[in-house]
């Protein structure tokens, strides 16, 4: 099936969290260093995460969370902490990176926007798969996260696309909506093979 101009130059837009790296293993690994019940750590750890992604230091996060179970944290456990989260949230998913490779094949742009925080942020940015990414923005590098409007608008910039011309998956239908609201043509992420049909109705897969 040939694509027209315009589908040609989509850029295939993923959120981090919940989409390219899969949900609940920070919380676990978090939980199991900390030898606290998970379910204690995923208050504190949810409640000061927008602070933490839109730019807040590690050290202020960790030890905020520290606060509220009681504890007391070194820079030798800040960093440990910092380190098991980042690793788990930079980790992309087997189901993800099946369909990124096939659009990568087939020269469809990829980008992603995501809220996280900064050393998130490097982590993903040295990650080997971030390759595959034409343009990576972050809440920590523009100071405002989904799904403030100008989010959308600092993403478009970025990535040098009119918004018509962005596909967008992210697993928060609040998110989803405000980015359609923008002009995005926004997807719920329920999981990669949802998301092949729905390439496939944007013209951005071949059926």
């Amino acid at each position: 099936m040939e694509r027209s101009q315009s589908e040609m130059s989509a850029m295939v837009v993923w959120d981090l969290g919940g989409v390219l790296a899969p949900s609940g293993r920070a919380l676990g690994a978090l939980a199991a260093a900390l030898g606290v019940p998970e379910s204690d750590l995923a208050g504190p750890y949810w409640a000061h995460r927008d602070t933490y992604d839109l730019g807040a230091r590690p050290d202020e996060y960790w030890q905020r969370i520290a606060g509220e179970l009681g504890r007391t944290l070194d820079e030798a456990w800040v960093d440990r902490l910092d380190r098991i989260d980042t690793e788990c949230w930079s980790a992309l998913g087997p189901e993800a990176a099946e369909l990124l490779s096939r659009l990568t094949d087939r020269g469809i742009p990829l980008g992603v926007l995501s809220n996280a925080p900064g050393p998130l942020a490097k982590a993903v940015r040295r990650a080997s798969w971030s390759g595959l990414f034409e343009t990576l923005v972050f809440s920590s590098d523009l100071g405002l996260m989904k799904p403030d409007p100008l989010v959308f608008r600092g993403a478009d910039e970025r990535f040098g696309r009119a918004p018509s011309d962005v596909v967008f998956f992210d697993d928060r239908r609040e998110n989803v909506a405000a980015a359609r609201a923008h002009g995005w043509r926004a997807h719920v992420w329920t999981g990669a093979e949802t998301a092949t049909a729905v390439l496939a109705r944007e013209g951005v897969l071949d059926d």
